[in-house]
């Protein structure tokens, strides 16, 4: 399976939340995204979280639509993001792409995403197939 790999820049802010009941302890954030290297794309999407009881626990879900190039190839695709955290620990986190989501070139483009974050810098690995 083909890997991609790059640094990417992210842009997190907050938008507001469907629930405002500050009790439902819900949060809502805007992504915008800039991927280099294999991936040349940019990317919008947003985050749905629900915080723990305990400073820094919560669970998440985001999507995004990355449009751009990977390997030379022009389109776009979703990814769907799974996390959890436990005090401040990242348990679990898991970064696919939607079924079906490819379009122009990366048509039927199937794969994982490796988010790796180190100090204030990310970069991806990417596991991907296309027909």
């Amino acid at each position: 399976m083909p890997t991609a790999k790059g640094p990417f820049e992210v842009k997190v802010a907050p938008i507001e939340a469907y629930n405002t009941d500050p009790a439902s302890k819900l949060g809502r954030m805007s992504l915008d995204k800039t991927y280099h290297g294999d991936i040349e794309a940019t990317s919008k999407g947003e985050m749905l979280s629900a915080m723990g009881e305990i400073q820094g626990s919560a669970a998440g879900v985001a999507v995004e639509r990355v449009s751009g190039s990977l390997a030379g190839k022009s389109g776009s695709f979703a990814l769907y993001h799974v996390g959890v955290m436990e005090a401040g620990v990242p348990k679990f986190w898991s970064v696919n792409v939607a079924p079906d989501s490819g379009t122009g070139a990366l048509a039927g483009i199937t794969g994982k995403m490796k988010i790796i974050i180190e100090g204030k810098s990310h970069s991806y690995e990417f596991e991907y197939e296309l027909p």
